[in-house]
C-alpha cells in the first residue's frame, strides 16, 4: 500500500509552510485522501506535481546569441 503523507509532511518536503499544501488541496490541483476528517495526500502525487510543475532549461547556443545583438 502507498504511503499517505500529511500536510505538514508535504509542506516539509516542498520546503513550503504548510499554506501552500492546504492551497493545492482547496483548488483541487493535487490529489488526496479524507480519513475521516484528516486529509492525506499519497507520495505519488507529490512526485506526480513537482514532475509536472518541473520546467527544463532552454538550451541557447552562443551563435544564436551573437546574431541577435
Amino acid at each position: 500500500m502507498e504511503r499517505l503523507l500529511s500536510v505538514d509532511q508535504v509542506a516539509e518536503l516542498l520546503g513550503t509552510t504548510v499554506r501552500f499544501p492546504r492551497r493545492l488541496i482547496e483548488e483541487r490541483r493535487i490529489t488526496f485522501v479524507k480519513v475521516g476528517r484528516h486529509v492525506r495526500i499519497p507520495e505519488s502525487a507529490v512526485a506526480a506535481f513537482i514532475a509536472a510543475n518541473t520546467v527544463e532549461p532552454v538550451l541557447v547556443r552562443r551563435a544564436v546569441l551573437r546574431r541577435a545583438a
